[in-house]
């Protein structure tokens, strides 16, 4: 049996050699400040009409009943940070940066199944384990804390010293035992920038009021959003990047490559152009993007609340 040091370092060459920017590795267990935690925020209601986030509660603070017998969360980031010259057209409806290029689900899943094979290949013998990338009821930030790829920011986002916080999370959960990193520092300090420049006041330190949130507001809540953010939605259509941009850590963020360059609807369309697409065309615009999650009334809806908002700004 190879040694779980030898092993663990393999696996983070090779997942950084798939493209991912880090890997850690932290043990799998039930994660009791976290449980805390997250029943607060729900009975608090701050995670709006996402109902869904109330079930499998057991599932999301222990990975051993996703994975019988699970020793390791195997945790990875991929940044997606534009090159400069990757833009919407100025004055153009606004749409968050990880909805730019290609989906984001099938890319990570795709390199996490080649890391998964890795894996097998270096054991000599098939090893239980399951994949995961914002698609299960896995507290993905929570993993990649606790593996040291970050610690969690005053924004709610996983935040790296040396690369900032624009990544995607995944996870292999694996019966395996490996050598374990730990959390790092939390380097907010006292610095308030993203609770200061949240124009809907979701934001209390580490705390987040997705009632609030404007990518909530565009992309979750199935509703027409409420008429007193109209002037708040900051020219948003769909999500929100303000308690990002803001951060002062995302100075250290670098251009990801070519992996997730803009589609050309988001490198193109302008407020005319999202005024005369149909439904059938905008499902087939958005079939490769993340933005495929959001249904066509809703959109609809947003391009409405964007224009009232523009007028009265």
């Amino acid at each position: 049996m190879i040694d779980k040091n030898i092993l663990s370092e393999r696996i983070k060459a090779q997942g950084t050699a798939l493209g991912f920017d880090l890997v850690g590795i932290s043990r799998a267990e039930f994660m009791e400040k976290e449980a805390r935690d997250l029943d607060q925020w729900l009975k608090e209601g701050r995670h709006g009409s996402m109902q869904w986030m109330e079930n499998h509660f057991e599932k999301r603070v222990d990975p051993r009943l996703l994975v019988e017998g699970a020793k390791s969360v195997i945790s990875v980031i991929h940044n997606y940070y534009p090159q400069a010259d990757w833009k919407q057209p100025e004055g153009s409806p606004k749409i968050s940066i990880y909805a730019w290029g290609e989906d984001y689900h099938k890319v990570l899943k795709n390199k996490l199944y080649r890391l998964f094979e890795f894996i097998q290949e270096e054991v000599g013998t098939e090893v239980p384990g399951r994949i995961f990338t914002d698609s299960a009821p896995v507290l993905d930030k929570h993993w990649a804390r606790r593996s040291g790829l970050g610690w969690i920011g005053k924004n709610t986002n996983l935040i790296n010293p040396k690369k900032g916080s624009f990544f995607f999370i995944g996870e292999i959960i694996i019966d395996l035992d490996l050598s374990y990193d730990g959390p790092i520092k939390d380097y907010c300090g006292t610095c308030t920038r993203c609770i200061d420049h949240c124009p809907t006041d979701a934001l209390q330190p580490y705390q987040m009021d997705s009632n609030k949130c404007i990518s909530y507001l565009t992309i979750e809540l199935r509703e027409e959003t409420p008429p007193e953010f109209n002037s708040q939605m900051e020219g948003w259509f769909y999500g929100c990047d303000i308690c990002q941009e803001v951060c002062p850590w995302n100075r250290f963020s670098s251009p990801e490559g070519e992996t997730f360059k803009p589609l050309s609807f988001v490198s193109s369309f302008q407020l005319e152009d999202w005024e005369e697409v149909e439904e059938r065309q905008f499902k087939k615009l958005t079939k490769r993007s993340a933005m495929n999650r959001v249904k066509w009334e809703k959109l609809k809806s947003n391009l409405k609340i964007w224009k009232i908002g523009n007028e009265e700004a």
